[in-house]
């Protein structure tokens, strides 16, 4: 029977606004990290915060959330490199997850976006965008710095891709050999707020199989900005994939806005009436090269 991972995206930069169960603190991550894990995950995405919300950058907030998370429950971890600092020198972007390896608490997985995007925010009601002058910024060279320099730190690169150029640079990053087997990538969709990922659609989703790299071990995800990803798990499971979800990402209204544990339990039931089942840890681990 086909396994299925399920990565736990806890928090990203949401607020409490519309979802009031979006975890901040260190304390509060770890906690919703173990109800995730007994759930059905078995990879946790998280982003620093700050006790009222707004994003946390600096190395102790991120070592106070590996700290808990590590004491609190056994699980891959993925933590960001952060949008807000793209335009940094490469080796500031990625210094806390370089000093979270030699404190020994290294992370399983650290993001590689692959490509340079505009992120403004579009307004579907008002037909108006929110920004104009957003970009994040990631340079090939970047992406190789990073690459390599994760790889060697004993992480290993969780490849992001927002459309089929980012693919095509993912997949000539293998060719070039700056990323080796097993590969991880997530495929990311977007039903508003961000153009520059692929429509949240079963067609936005198909648009991407036609390119995936040839003659390489892979695992990959998908994931759902501003759009309920639930709707798309057959489609998913049928092609191959894995799950990446949750509130950060969008606050499930449809499910009377839960929390992540909820929501995974709910992602654990459709993949297991897909006929597939949930990966436990050693089989993720296994999958993944972890």
């Amino acid at each position: 029977m086909r396994k299925v991972i399920i990565e736990a995206r806890l928090n990203e930069y949401a607020m409490r606004d519309r979802n009031p169960h979006v975890p901040w603190t260190a304390n509060e991550i770890a906690a919703d990290a173990r109800r995730c894990v007994e759930a059905g995950a078995t990879v946790i995405h998280f982003h620093a915060r700050r006790g009222d919300g707004s994003p946390a950058h600096d190395y102790q907030d991120y070592r106070d959330a590996l700290v808990a998370l590590r004491s609190s429950v056994d699980t891959m971890i993925h933590p960001t490199l952060g949008v807000q600092l793209s335009q940094a020198e490469p080796k500031m972007r990625i210094s806390h997850i370089l000093r979270l390896v030699e404190e020994g608490l290294t992370p399983d997985f650290a993001p590689l976006d692959m490509g340079t995007s505009n992120i403004d925010h579009f307004d579907i009601e008002t037909r108006r965008f929110k920004t104009e002058d957003r970009i994040y910024f990631n340079t090939t060279g970047t992406l190789r710095h990073f690459a390599e320099t994760l790889r060697a730190a004993g992480v290993t690169p969780f490849a992001q891709i927002w459309n089929i150029p980012h693919l095509r640079q993912f997949d000539a990053f293998i060719q070039a050999g700056y990323l080796t087997a097993p590969v991880f990538f997530a495929l990311g969709l977007s039903k508003g707020a961000f153009l520059g990922l692929h429509p949240g659609t079963p067609a936005g989703l198909r648009a991407y199989f036609d390119f995936f790299p040839q003659g390489v071990t892979m695992n990959w995800t998908t994931s759902m900005n501003s759009g309920n990803l639930l709707t798309l798990i057959p489609q998913i499971v049928e092609a191959g994939g894995n799950i990446g979800i949750g509130i950060g990402d969008y606050p499930y209204p449809e499910l009377d806005f839960p929390d992540n544990a909820t929501l995974i339990a709910e992602v654990t039931r459709r993949i297991r009436e897909c006929g597939a089942e949930i990966a436990t840890l050693p089989e993720a681990r296994r999958m993944l090269g972890r």
